[in-house]
């Protein structure tokens, strides 16, 4: 029973599809906090220090930014979902998610009071950076559905392929 049970774990893809629906989850929950003041408050150090993202405080004003933030959120872990049925949109929503983890990891290095000063600075970490560097092992997720999803491609162009010159 063990053996049968291990043959088909090795068999199944478990760890990418629980990966997508932990991702799935994060960004619809941490989506919808983006539609409230204390979130889009927490955001403000983080954000109005970023290169890459400061602009939205202008573009957008703060709860406009911690909006289309939850917005995006919320259209990725739904491109996550939909690619457990379509590689297409797995690849585009997998790049996104990969994309969004990449940002949120270069707030590392622009968040003021990242490392903790009292304890000689790096590596004693401070303020959000405990929150942030989390946020490595969720771009490897994102990293290893895109890889997934662009395998999962490569195998359907080459079946067509395959059916085109058998014709």
């Amino acid at each position: 029973m063990l053996s049968s049970l291990y043959s088909r774990l090795l068999r199944q893809s478990f760890e990418i599809e629980f990966m997508r629906w932990v991702l799935v989850l994060i960004f619809l929950m941490f989506g919808y906090t983006k539609w409230f003041d204390y979130e889009a408050q927490a955001l403000i150090p983080l954000i109005s220090n970023s290169p890459l993202l400061s602009w939205m405080y202008g573009a957008f004003g703060t709860q406009g930014a911690s909006y289309a933030l939850g917005a995006a959120e919320w259209t990725i872990g739904l491109g996550l979902a939909i690619g457990a049925w379509s590689p297409r949109i797995a690849l585009i929503a997998a790049a996104a998610s990969s994309l969004t983890y990449l940002t949120t990891a270069s707030l590392l290095l622009t968040t003021p009071g990242g490392w903790e000063a009292s304890a000689g600075g790096f590596p004693a970490m401070g303020g959000a950076t405990s929150f942030l560097i989390k946020d490595l092992v969720l771009m490897a997720g994102s990293l290893v559905l895109l890889k997934n999803a662009a395998q999962q491609l490569t195998i359907r162009f080459k079946q067509s392929d395959a059916q085109r010159t058998a014709v």
